[in-house]
């Protein structure tokens, strides 16, 4: 089971961030590859000071022939052809789009990849940080609740469970916000999983 994380808290050329995930979500395909599940939508409180508003975020599971690091370049391509500009000096910042490789099957591997503009960065199957971040885990745990983590055997679910509470509630269902609302209304929007 492949996993790509998507999410945007800026316009993009496609529209405002719930727009912009629907037309990456028709890209992936033009690329070859295709997406099997997506979950609905979700909000989460941006992070870092310079983060911007909040983000609209879900998780598609996909198929391709595309190898982990091919994939991973596709991906970064597809984030550029919506305006997405990587500072690879700022770890948390706005973004028009983020498409995240969250996991390739039962791949482990801790290495390198090559990044735009030269150099290299590190490359980690599963997501080096995916147990941590609400945002993957939720919509993930919504289309696959039990998918394991490769390297520890949990689930989805069971991931998603043990993140702090307060983690939990810093994603919520997104529901009754409508597409181009800056500052995302909480509240009824909110869901507990």
């Amino acid at each position: 089971m492949i996993v790509v994380a998507l999410g945007a808290n800026l316009p993009s050329s496609a529209g405002p961030p719930r727009a912009t995930l629907k037309a990456a979500l028709t890209r992936l395909r033009h690329f070859g590859i295709q997406p099997k599940r997506v979950s609905r939508l979700y909000a989460s409180r941006a992070l870092g000071a310079h983060a911007g508003p909040d983000f609209v975020n879900a998780v598609a599971l996909v198929e391709t022939a595309l190898k982990p690091q091919a994939l991973l370049h596709i991906l970064h391509l597809i984030e550029a052809q919506f305006g997405r500009r990587r500072i690879y000096s700022r770890r948390f910042g706005p973004r028009t789009l983020d498409l995240d490789l969250i996991a390739y099957d039962d791949i482990i591997e801790n290495g390198r990849a090559p990044k735009g503009g030269g150099g290299f960065k590190p490359f980690h199957l599963p997501h080096a940080e995916m147990a941590l971040r609400a945002f993957v885990l939720k919509p993930l745990a919504e289309i696959a609740p039990a998918w394991r983590h490769p390297e520890n055997g949990l689930s989805a679910y069971a991931l998603w469970g043990a993140l702090s509470p307060k983690h939990r509630r810093d994603v919520w269902l997104k529901k009754t916000v409508k597409a181009g609302d800056r500052g995302l209304k909480r509240g009824k929007a909110r869901k507990r999983f």
